[in-house]
This record gives structure tokens, C-alpha cells and sequence, in this order.
């Protein structure tokens, strides 16, 4: 178990471009492992292997929903005991069937933190990966889930998603970032 560091804007490792996993072995169980680690010490709900500084096609997300009786009463709290863990694996992820229809999102992410806009995406995906043994899997995806795929996806390409905005948008966002640090300082 380790926590790893997690890269932020604007290291231009953010911006290479994944390569393909071809050895399912201890090390990637390792990294995986590590990975989940560090995405809930973060704490975030999706986190690419590249914003750890490996550039290789591994995501993994944990939408860690709600428990039912926190969902009942309108609640949202963030400790473990309270929601719903469901560790995904996505190992050489690939979108093979976006809809036509399309949603929108408001998205943050660990490597651009504390900053947060909207963005908009297909609302539902069919998506094709590999566990960690290799094994290939296809499922249809909606909502909070085919958004999140999206996001992490896009890690693998080289794609934050501040890259969808408009660029008045996006330096809108760098600012208040380049701000909040000056501030933490």
C-alpha cells in the first residue's frame, strides 16, 4: 500500500499520450493497488495511471455511492462506513458505441484541484476493457459512470478535461488555480 504523488497542470507529463498494457502481472496489481490508494487518500472517485507518472493505459473509479440510507434522507457525508465501495478496473479501455445524445457534467479532477466546470459528453457509452488477468469485457454504461470513463479516458490520450472548455473558460480556471496555490503558499 502507498499513496503516490498525484501530478497537477501543468506537468507535461499530464500531456503524454498512454501506452497499451502487455504484461498482467505482479507489478500491475501493484500499481493498481497503489492506485486505489492514492485516488481515496485524494480523495477523488476516478484516477488515471499517467497522473501518477506512468504512462500506461490503466484507470481506476469508485463512484463510492451513497449508502440507501444516507440516499433516503437526503444526506451526503464521505465516510467510508457510509458509502458504497465498488472498486472498477479498466485496463486498455476503449469506447466502442458513444450515443448520440449528449450530457452535461460539472467535473473537477486531482490533477487540476479544486477547480470544477461543466462539461459535456455522450450520456451513455458502450466501452470494451481488460481485467487484471487480461480478460476482455464490454458493458453499457450511463450517467455518472459513462461520464467518469469518459474523463479517465481522455488521461490516456493526453486530454484534461479543461481541454474541452473555451479557452476563455479554461484560463479562467488556470487563474483561480494559479491563485489558490499562491494562497496556500
Amino acid at each position: 500500500m502507498a499513496i503516490l504523488p498525484i501530478l497537477e497542470v501543468p506537468d507535461p507529463r499530464l500531456k503524454v499520450i498512454s501506452t497499451p498494457v502487455t504484461e498482467f502481472d505482479d507489478g500491475l496489481k501493484k500499481l493498481v493497488e497503489d492506485m486505489f490508494d492514492t485516488m481515496y487518500d485524494a480523495p477523488g472517485i476516478g484516477l488515471a495511471a499517467i497522473q501518477v507518472g506512468v504512462p500506461k493505459r490503466i484507470l481506476v473509479i469508485d463512484l463510492q455511492e451513497p449508502t440507501e440510507h444516507d440516499h433516503e434522507h437526503g444526506e451526503h457525508c464521505n465516510h467510508d462506513d457510509e458509502v458504497v465501495r465498488n472498486p472498477r478496473i479498466f485496463i486498455n479501455p476503449e469506447i466502442l458505441d458513444p450515443s448520440d445524445e449528449h450530457s452535461t457534467y460539472t467535473e473537477g479532477c486531482l490533477s487540476v484541484p479544486d477547480q470544477f466546470a461543466e462539461v459535456e459528453r455522450p450520456a451513455a457509452i458502450r466501452a470494451r476493457w481488460q481485467d487484471l488477468d487480461g480478460k476482455v469485457h464490454e458493458e453499457e454504461m450511463e450517467g455518472l459512470m459513462a461520464t467518469c470513463l469518459q474523463h479517465e479516458m481522455d488521461h490516456l490520450e493526453g486530454i484534461l478535461f479543461i481541454d474541452h472548455l473555451s479557452r476563455l473558460k479554461r484560463q479562467m480556471v488556470l487563474k483561480k488555480l494559479e491563485k489558490q496555490r499562491k494562497t496556500a503558499a
